[in-house]
């Protein structure tokens, strides 16, 4: 059995590392096999160009191809494991195409595990968690009327003025701005055309309460069901989203005015040269500290009165381990691979899993990673 690890971009790193050191056969592809050496040519020499075909033939029945590439190779490698009989893994989120792989999938008997990184991944233990711990309370009836909020945000550890710094191009965090959302708020789909339209204020139960902006990002609603909210629950709130900086708002205030203007081959050449600009002025410094803070909360209210409210808080921040943002992506990706290999996740396509073991086994992992990892319980 060979894992097969495509990609060596900076939030690959650490998890790779944490399969080659732990005794695995580990073959490594990228794009650039110089790029790849400087990541991990300290620990193996198996480091090869990454080409698709080369990959399939390479697979054998029970491997595990890891896909840290851009999103638009995943679908294709996921392919070729069901040919080969191998298992897939990646950070990214399940695509529709990579959702039509679930039969096939399971006809082949492999799986084809997505979105166990941090967000999507641990975001999604941090609320199977609480599901369950809810649903196991007195407290659980589908009538409360529930409250979950899922907030996490890559920020610079010592703020600046722009109050955000970039890991790699900006250009990805300027198109995402320009995407809708839906949502649940005071019981009903709010659908967003702005983040700028839809940011409040939120305080982390931190040690030392924290306020930050928040809005919500991309579609909150499907994960209602994958989070095991079911059709009759009385739902007043349900968004997953975007964490940044107190003062972010104002900061970027004349970046929103300038991206609600730009459209066309024009626009997206203005993205790129802002992007190039961002990048020049607002980038980490090297051996300079990234910070990741993750809130994932669910409250349940009886006739107006809370009768359950915890949340899942977790703060991390860039040491001499290397950055957060890589450490808490990667490494739950290589959880995910030994899962896969053990034959812990069933065949199919799949997010970050909800079996109980798994998701305590997982977040003791993520504990380590970590600097501060708590389950508030705001009712006791």
């Amino acid at each position: 059995m060979t894992i097969h690890w495509c990609g060596t971009g900076l939030s690959a790193i650490p998890g790779l590392r944490r399969l080659i050191e732990a005794g695995h056969d580990v073959v490594v592809w990228n794009r650039t096999v110089e790029k790849a050496r400087e990541a991990v040519g300290d620990l193996t020499d198996d480091i090869r160009a990454f080409d698709l075909a080369a990959l399939t033939e390479a697979l054998t029945p029970g491997d595990v191809a890891v896909s840290m590439l851009p999103g638009d190779w995943h679908v294709a490698i996921a392919e070729a494991c069901i040919a080969k009989g191998a298992h897939f893994v990646s950070s990214s989120y399940i695509a529709p195409e990579m959702r039509a792989l679930d039969e096939a999938a399971k006809k082949a008997g492999v799986t084809l595990v997505n979105e166990v990184g941090l967000d999507p991944g641990i975001d999604h233990l941090m609320a199977h968690a609480l599901m369950a711990a809810y649903r196991a309370s007195h407290a659980f009836d589908p009538s409360n009327t529930h409250r979950f909020i899922s907030y996490c945000g890559g920020i610079p550890k010592t703020p600046n003025p722009f109050r955000y710094k970039f890991s790699w191009s900006p250009l990805g965090v300027l198109k995402a701005l320009r995407s809708p959302s839906r949502s649940i708020k005071d019981g009903a789909e709010w659908v967003v055309d702005r983040p700028w339209n839809a940011i409040s204020t939120y305080t982390a139960p931190l040690p030392t309460p924290e306020s930050f902006e928040v809005y919500p990002n991309r579609d909150s609603l499907p994960f209602m069901a994958e989070y095991g909210l079911g059709d009759d629950w009385t739902v007043d709130q349900f968004v997953r989203g975007t964490l940044r900086l107190d003062g972010w708002s104002e900061a970027w205030a004349d970046v929103f005015a300038e991206i609600e203007t730009l459209s066309g081959p024009e626009g997206d050449a203005r993205l790129k040269e802002m992007s190039d600009g961002f990048w020049t002025d607002n980038a980490y410094d090297e051996g300079e500290p990234d910070r990741v803070v993750l809130c994932v909360g669910l409250e349940a209210r009886k006739n107006g009165e809370t009768v359950w409210h915890k949340t899942y808080v977790m703060d991390a921040w860039g040491d001499e381990r290397g950055t957060a943002m890589a450490r808490l992506v990667s490494v739950p990706v290589s959880l995910a691979v030994e899962a896969a290999i053990a034959g812990k996740i069933a065949p199919g396509v799949h997010a970050a899993p909800s079996d109980p073991t798994l998701v305590k086994d997982w977040m003791q992992t993520v504990g380590t990673l970590a600097q501060h990892l708590q389950i508030v319980d705001h009712a006791a």
